[in-house]
Formats: C-alpha cells, structure tokens, sequence
C-alpha cells in the first residue's frame, strides 16, 4: 500500500497532527511540575513527550515534509522545553541562569530564522541542533525525577551546562549559516 504524500503547503499532514498534540500537552505538563507532582508517572509522561519530536520527524520524512511543518516542529520543540524549564526554575530543580540564556538564545534563533526565511534563506539544523535538543530533554527528564541527593543535582548541573554550551555553539552556526543574507558579500 503506498503511503500518501502531502505537498510543500499542506497543512493537516499526521506529523503536523503530532506536533500539535505536543504543544497542547505542554500546559498539562507544566501544572504537573507546578503542583510539585513527582514519579515515574511525570517521567514517563516527559519521554512520551519528548520522543513525540522523532515521530513527527518520521512522519514528515514518510509523508512528505511541508513549510508549515518546517515552522511548526521546532516552535513546539522550544514551547515544550523552555515550558518545563520554566515550571522547574519555579519549583527550585534548575537555576535561572542556564535557562535564562537557553531561552534568550531560542528566542533570538527563532527570530533570526524567521528573518532570512522571509528573505527566501532556509537556514536548517546541523545534526549538533539535535544533540543539543536531545540535551535539552534529558536534562529536563532528570530534573523530573523524584531523586534529592547531591551527587544526581550534580549530574543535573552538568547535562544542564553541557545543553547550554550547545544551545550557544549551535546558535553561532545558525548565524553563520545564515550569513549570507546580513551580509551577501560574505558567502
């Protein structure tokens, strides 16, 4: 049986469904952290999430991607993390600071992607924007878990640093790469 396409402009495609599904689970989420709700529950249901963004990108690789997914996924990636990371920062499992810049950082890509796309330059992922996602989800992962010791706040810290390092790097790529519509004259 062949696997139905979906054009560049479609909008109702099943990966955009998955996206979609992500971010309205996102304000269920956060109240979940708010309330202070700790477990394997809250863990489980934060890889679910989480795992979400490979299957939207298995669906859009089956079934054809489309503008609307190329914008949609990576705003549903950085609502649902920077979401969790804000209802954590709130409960006292992250510190402001590493957040803080992940966000300034997200919002400043988003931004600046948004600029050159209007200016007909795709600017798209380097296989170090998934590690650092994968960073991202990990670090949010561990922080949902139930564990108070110093040595697991430790690791916390340290995957947390490590997601902000990348989140940074991968930043200055995504400018670079993008350089030629500041600058024509760079390429």
């Amino acid at each position: 049986m062949a696997t139905p396409g979906y054009g560049p402009s479609a909008l109702a495609t099943p990966a955009n469904a998955v996206t979609m599904i992500r971010v309205l689970a996102t304000p269920f989420l956060v109240l979940a952290i708010l309330a202070e709700e700790t477990g394997c529950a809250l863990v489980v249901a934060w890889i679910l999430l989480a795992a979400t963004d490979g299957a939207d990108g298995w669906l859009a690789r089956r079934h054809g991607t489309t503008r609307s997914g190329a914008f949609l996924d990576p705003l549903a990636d950085k609502i649902v993390v920077l979401s969790a990371m804000a209802a954590l920062v709130s409960v006292h499992r992250m510190w402001w600071a590493p957040v803080a810049l992940i966000g300034v950082r997200e919002l400043a890509v988003s931004a600046y992607r948004s600029y050159v796309g209007r200016r007909g330059v795709s600017v798209p992922a380097r296989p170090w924007a998934k590690v650092k996602t994968v960073f991202q989800d990990v670090v949010v992962g561990l922080a949902l878990v139930p564990l108070t010791s110093d040595l697991f706040r430790g690791l916390i810290a340290v995957v947390l640093w490590t997601a902000v390092g990348l989140t940074l790097a991968t930043g200055g790529q995504y400018l670079w790469d993008g350089r030629r519509v500041v600058r024509p004259d760079a390429v």
